[in-house]
Order: structure tokens, then sequence, then C-alpha cells
């Protein structure tokens, strides 16, 4: 009995200690999450999908790291400018961006040259979320297919005009893809974001507008504008019945939108790790996966960092090919 006795206060004592050195090991991780509020940089203006999806995740992050974030809307330039503002923030872990693959890949083939290297300057942490892009018309055009769309531009050169979120978008590249695959002429009407893009459709100041479905849903379904086609590799999950490009005569068409979050080169890989299970867990949150997911109409990505920075590098040569093929230019 003894014995028995002896070993378990021997055993009570390392789990006891066990216990404290993860209580120690736990507090000491939180401490090198340096103090101060988490700057959250969204190259594109307020009140657009992109700033719904990182409100989204701040909100969680907020709650899971204890610290406040503030959003910072830096628009302009296709995406670059907020871009570059991250990439050259110290890699304290309190600089974030929301990136798409506009600055992130599209763009170094668009503009030539940019102030950021979008592989060598970053620190992929997640990507978060694919963005089924909705090509959709005024009703005023007299089309309701792509085919009926391509017959009616042919019929009518230079006065079909298509809006994107700004030179480098999914939308842009979209556009000049169709017009080139078609053999259409379809003018291009940059904004600085989805939202203005959106508002000169509606009052059909232009005709067309390759968007993400996250936006347009509620337009669409009330009529304001119609839905032509998807023009991501199959059918958007929040719109089943709504064909895609390629369905539609264009085999081979697809044009695909995302959303990541990354930190400045040099961020301490703890803390990149530390983010990527935050960023994971809050897209797990049920209030969350309902917001973008389930009726924002988002394709939900969580891969690693290294997938991140892997679909980087993949994407700027296939880009590029399109870009050169389209002639697309930062208008």
């Amino acid at each position: 009995m003894g014995m028995t006795h002896s070993f378990r206060q021997v055993a009570g004592r390392a789990t006891a200690i066990a216990a404290l050195a993860c209580l120690l090991s736990a507090g000491a991780a939180a401490q090198t999450y340096p103090g101060g509020p988490i700057r959250f940089i969204v190259p594109y203006p307020s009140g657009g999908p992109a700033d719904q999806v990182a409100r989204a995740i701040a909100g969680k992050l907020t709650v899971s790291l204890g610290k406040p974030i503030v959003i910072e809307n830096k628009s302009g330039g296709g995406g670059n400018i907020g871009t570059d503002e991250v990439a050259k923030a110290a890699p304290d872990g309190l600089t974030l961006l929301l990136g798409t693959n506009g600055p992130l890949v599209v763009n170094k083939a668009l503009y030539g040259k940019l102030a950021f290297n979008p592989q060598a300057d970053f620190a992929p942490i997640s990507q978060v979320a694919e963005i089924p892009l909705v090509l959709v018309a005024h009703p005023s055009l007299p089309a309701n297919t792509v085919q009926e769309l391509i017959a009616y531009a042919k019929a009518n050169p230079g006065k079909v005009s298509y809006a994107s979120s700004g030179p480098g978008s999914g939308g842009h590249l979209a556009g000049a893809l169709l017009a080139s695959r078609a053999g259409i002429d379809l003018v291009h009407i940059p904004y600085r974001g989805l939202a203005p893009a959106l508002s000169d459709l509606l009052a059909g100041h232009v005709t067309l507008m390759v968007g993400g479905l996250l936006t347009a849903q509620p337009y669409i379904e009330s009529g304001k504008v119609k839905a032509l086609a998807v023009v991501t590799p199959t059918r958007a999950r929040a719109a089943p019945n709504l064909p895609t490009v390629a369905e539609s005569g264009l085999p081979g068409f697809e044009i695909v939108s995302w959303y990541g979050v990354l930190a400045p080169a040099g961020t301490p890989p703890a803390i990149i790790d530390r983010l990527h299970r935050e960023i994971v867990a809050a897209l797990q949150a049920p209030d969350v996966h309902e917001q973008l997911f389930d009726k924002g109409g988002l394709q939900e990505i969580a891969g690693t960092p290294a997938q991140f920075a892997q679909t980087i590098a993949r994407e700027i040569p296939q880009y590029a090919e399109i870009v050169r093929v389209t002639g697309a230019k930062p208008e």
C-alpha cells in the first residue's frame, strides 16, 4: 500500500508539473505575439465583397487573439497601393493583407513593373475563398445568353461595354478573354472596386459586368440585372441553374478569383502558424460560414501557408499567358 501510495503521489506531482508546464508554455506562446492593434489592409473600397470577407474574419480574430483589429481600405492601382503598403510593413504580425490574385498574380504581367514582389515580399498565411464570378447585363441588353450576347456584339461593334472592379481583376480578365475568344469588341471600363462598377451597371451607364456572385445575387433576384453565365470552371453552388461560359459555346473558358490572408515576408513562423489556425477556425464558425459560404456564394478554401504559396507560384505564369493572349492593359 505504501508503494502504491508513493507511486500515486509521484504520478500526481508529475501530472501537476506537466499541466503547469503546458500553462507556462501557452503563456509564453501568447506573449510572443506583439502588443498593439492589428492593421488588416483591404486594397479595395469599403462595402465591397473583399471588405465583407475581411470584416467577417477580423470579428473572430479579435476574440481569439484578444487584440483589436482595424480594417483599413487602401484602394487604387488595381489593388497595388494597399498591397504594396503591406509589403513594406514591419514583419511583426501587426499588419495583415486581405489579398486577391489581382495584385498578387495578374498585375505582374499587366503592369510590367510593380513596387513589390508578389512572392518575395509576402508570407502567405491562408487562402480563404474562391469567388464565383458571374457575367451580368443591364436589362436593356437584348440578349439573355452568352451566344445571344456574342451575336449582338458582332452586329454592334464598339457599343457593348463592360465594367470591372479594376485593372487586373477577375472581371477585367474575364471580359477581355470573352472578347478575344468570341472575336467581339467589348469596351472595358475599370472602376475602383466592385460597388461603384455595379452602381453604374444598375444605372445603365455600362452594358455588362463580370463580378462576384456574392454582390450581384440580390440584384439578379430582383431583376435589376440579368445573369448570363458564370465564368468559373464549374457551376456555382449558389446558382446551380446558371450555365458556365464554357457550357455556353466557349469550351475551356474559365477565370478564377480568390481571397487570402498574407503578412509581410519575414514574419516569424510561430505567428504565421498561429494566424493560420485562427483563420481556419474563424471560417468554420457557423455564423461566418453561413454569411460567406452558405448565403454569400463563396467557395471555401483553407489550405496551408505552403499550399497558398504554391497557388501563387502556379498562377503567375498562367495569368501572364491570359494577359498576353487578350492584350489586356492597365487602363
